[in-house]
């Protein structure tokens, strides 16, 4: 059964074909902000409250930040999806979602240990095995155990963190277009968001070491927007934001390796070709000690 909607005489009807794209201000403010507090807010707030307040054998703030990242981020990811002109494949989606919550709750246990060998003088420009705090510890497979904690810290928590993180964005955006005539303009709130935005990518890029992955993604968007052009589709305000925000990162990433290129320490930490040292590193080097 079919439904037909009537408009009085010399009334307008203003339909969905009609109106621009609507940039989805709350679902990017409310990401940006749970972004800074629970994931780069996470190790402040572990060294900023007292000791005290959460013994080592207990879980830290930090943790619960983790835990509450955990759960909020996959939400807002659903609920950004939702929102997609174009809805990607839903088991994709949950098998991505499930995978990112795994991922980031390998890191949540492996990440709250690693803070307590900070506190005990683990350093973090150092290798496992270079550490004064791990390197004379008897029996000798000892570490070994610590290195498999580095392992799924650094490598496999991220790499199951980021990946379906980065896939849900990308799909996200591929739905993000519409016709060159229609209005596509990014609000005054989207360009005060891309700032916060592109910083905070910046920093998971630089600190999660997923630079190859985060290329990879902006050279998939850079093929989309391209062969989406042929079409006669440009990215609406959403498309736009993300857009540009990943453009912004990889202007600070690369003034980031550039400032950093010549240091001897972090070089042999983070040797090869694509060197992007870790902002942590960076502070245990240089500025931890200077307070």
């Amino acid at each position: 059964m079919c439904f037909y909607l009537h408009s009085q005489p010399g009334s307008k009807h203003i339909g969905p074909s009609l109106k621009g794209p609507k940039f989805h201000f709350q679902l990017w403010f409310f990401l940006t902000v749970q972004n800074w507090i629970l994931d780069f807010g996470r190790p402040i707030v572990m060294i900023i409250l007292p000791l005290e307040w959460f013994p080592l054998n207990k879980p830290s703030a930090g943790d619960y930040f983790h835990m509450a990242y955990n759960v909020i981020t996959p939400f807002l990811l659903l609920k950004l999806i939702e929102r997609s002109s174009r809805a990607p494949p839903r088991s994709v989606v949950f098998l991505g979602v499930v995978t990112f919550v795994m991922g980031a709750s390998i890191h949540l246990v492996a990440d709250s240990i690693n803070h307590r060998l900070l506190l005990s003088g683990y350093q973090l420009h150092l290798s496992v095995r270079e550490n004064p705090i791990i390197k004379d510890l008897k029996p000798a497979t000892l570490i070994d155990s610590f290195e498999l904690l580095y392992f799924y810290d650094e490598q496999l928590g991220h790499l199951m963190w980021y990946i379906p993180f980065f896939i849900i964005l990308f799909l996200y955006f591929t739905g993000c277009f519409s016709q060159v005539n229609e209005d596509q303009k990014m609000p005054v709130s989207g360009w005060m968001l891309l700032g916060p935005s592109a910083l905070y990518y910046w920093y998971l890029v630089t600190e999660g070491q997923i630079f190859e992955l985060f290329v990879l993604t902006f050279l998939a968007m850079v093929a989309t927007v391209i062969h989406r052009r042929r079409k006669g589709l440009v990215p609406d305000p959403n498309g736009h934001f993300l857009f540009l925000s990943f453009s912004a990162t990889m202007c600070l990433v690369a003034v980031w390796v550039a400032w950093l290129w010549g240091d001897p320490v972090l070089r042999k930490k983070y040797p090869g070709l694509l060197y992007v040292p870790e902002p942590w590193a960076y502070y245990t080097l240089h500025v931890k000690d200077r307070h």
